[in-house]
């Protein structure tokens, strides 16, 4: 491997002791969650009570046992993309490489299409747009076929560490519901600052309102809500790191669905861990917040458009490259307990000693959970038309076939985007683990290593 061809300038990564990281940052959004549910509870729920008072007589008569059946519909459909997601993950263990392929096929073959269409429309210069992209996406995948192989084996290796310990996807569930009751927590605050902050006075019987921004409470909110929200991603990502770590290095504590590994992974992330958590998703949230005030500001007129989209295109630049550290970096802290800087410089600098800038370049696994995310949107639009439009029960209205498969479909994305983005996570453990401790892996799983080892070899021959 690339580690005989030099010296060795990096230090193998070591399991760092039991103590708060980065802790200030903890503390900082602990206090900003405080900060939030202040507001909300002081002024977001008077303003929702009076938005609920003012439509009481409207919805008096509504019969609310009719809603019933739409919740029934909603729960039977979420259980069966929890279904399709589960065995999905099973099924693309043997079906990884042919997965792989179909996905670059897939995006050649999206762009044709859309070159086509356009022509066919009309449309030259969208035609031509499509046409250059069609023959980027042809060089490609032609570029990246030979490399199919040791992105199957990077695959396989991370579902089968999944598969191992499955109820890591359980807390990416878990983590989506204390997403989803932060966003209504946020949204109440949010409700609340526009009550106070929107002046209404009374025109001829009606009301009108200014409609001015105050940017300096919308970047707040803004910066709120995209912290909590890159939190919630981080903290599961680093739970999923630092399970297939132990999986990795100490199977005997990571081989069943509850393994002790998920719930010391999950611990270290929300305590020890959580200050670097919230300083990596605090930068990112920073960068979104601005690009989100810069559009507001775009559609409101209020500068220079071409000004604010320079702006914006530099943020989109910047926030891309902490993104891509954060994803390294990490993996670090999920798998030693580094602080945030500290596992980033120490993964970027292994993967430059290795030489492995252009593998981590070639992203041939994220087109497959697109592909796989959009079969199990279809297959559970199917089964939820077959299940709800048998049942006279408790479903309102068997005969709305269409209305359970689009429901369907879009439950099951979000569903899939759980599970595959905790399968994700783990693609970017077994690549830093692979580059780090490729003999731990050859003791405990010889076959997956030898296969993956082999790969590697034929796929980067001058990495060796």
């Amino acid at each position: 491997m690339a580690d005989e061809a030099g010296p060795i300038t990096w230090q193998k990564g070591e399991k760092q002791p039991n103590s708060c990281k980065d802790a200030p940052f903890a503390l900082l959004y602990i206090g900003h969650l405080a900060a939030i549910a202040g507001v909300a509870a002081t002024y977001g729920k008077t303003a929702l009570n009076e938005s609920l008072n003012e439509n009481a007589n409207a919805n008096a008569n509504a019969d609310t046992e009719e809603y019933n059946g739409y919740i029934y519909a909603v729960v039977a459909t979420g259980v069966i993309a929890l279904i399709v997601s589960t065995l999905a993950i099973v099924v693309m263990i043997p079906a990884a490489s042919i997965l792989i392929k179909a996905s670059l096929i897939f995006s050649v073959a999206l762009m044709g299409l859309f070159t086509v269409a356009s022509f066919a429309a009309g449309s030259f210069g969208m035609g031509i747009f499509f046409a250059i992209f069609f023959a980027i996406s042809i060089c490609y995948a032609k570029l990246v076929w030979p490399r199919i192989p040791f992105a199957t084996a990077n695959l396989r290796t991370a579902l089968y560490a999944v598969k191992s310990n499955f109820g890591v996807t359980f807390v990416g569930y878990i983590m989506q519901i204390v997403a989803f009751g932060l966003t209504i927590l946020w949204s109440l605050a949010f409700y609340g600052v526009q009550a106070e902050t929107i002046t209404c006075v009374q025109v001829q019987g009606a009301d009108t309102c200014e409609d001015t921004v105050n940017y300096g409470y919308l970047f707040l909110l803004l910066l709120s809500l995209y912290w909590s929200a890159q939190v919630v991603k981080n903290v599961m990502h680093v739970t999923v790191s630092g399970t297939v770590g132990t999986w990795w290095f100490s199977p005997e504590e990571a081989s069943f669905c509850c393994s002790p590994a998920i719930g010391g992974s999950f611990f270290r992330a929300t305590t020890y861990s959580f200050g670097s958590i919230c300083m990596g998703s605090l930068i990112v949230a920073f960068i979104q917040a601005l690009r989100a005030l810069a559009e507001q500001a775009r559609q409101n007129d209020d500068g220079n458009g071409i000004l604010i989209c320079i702006a914006d295109c530099i943020l989109s630049i910047i926030q891309g490259i902490v993104e891509y550290f954060n994803q390294w970096a990490y993996v670090y802290v999920g798998i030693y307990g580094y602080k945030y800087l500290e596992a980033g410089k120490a993964v970027i600098q292994l993967f430059k000693t290795r030489g492995w800038d252009v593998i981590i370049a070639d992203d041939l696994v994220g087109n497959v959970f697109f592909l796989v995310a959009l079969c199990i949107g279809g297959i559970t639009a199917l089964l939820s038309r077959y299940v709800l439009g048998t049942t006279t029960d408790w479903i309102v209205d068997p005969n709305a076939s269409s209305y359970y498969m689009w429901g369907g479909f879009f439950i099951g994305l979000m569903v899939s985007v759980v599970s595959l983005s905790v399968v994700d996570s783990a693609v970017n453990a077994v690549i830093v683990l692979f580059a780090e401790a490729p003999g731990e892996f050859q003791d405990h799983y010889p076959e997956l290593s030898t296969k993956m080892r082999e790969a590697y070899m034929s796929a980067y021959p001058d990495l060796m």
